[in-house]
């Protein structure tokens, strides 16, 4: 990488260096955005919003034992 010291005054005056620098920054910008992004444990904002059980359960067993209990949310496992 050739340090900017070297390049000319004129150059660092032109519209294309410009225009150059403003496309690395926002470039940097947005690889940082993906960068934490990718860090911080995915939201789900259609769980904020849900009502009873939530819009995700179901209304009725699709279970192979349709007239088996369903479980309530929260509830542990049975036998």
């Amino acid at each position: 990488m050739i340090p900017a010291s070297v390049f000319p005054s004129s150059w660092l005056d032109s519209p294309w260096y410009a225009t150059l620098t403003a496309f690395v920054a926002v470039n940097t910008l947005l690889y940082v955005v993906v960068s934490i992004s990718k860090i911080l444990p995915r939201i789900h904002p259609t769980t904020w919003f849900s009502r009873g059980k939530g819009a995700s359960r179901r209304r009725e067993t699709r279970s192979i034992y349709p007239d088996a209990r369903t479980q309530e949310l929260g509830s542990p496992t049975s036998g």
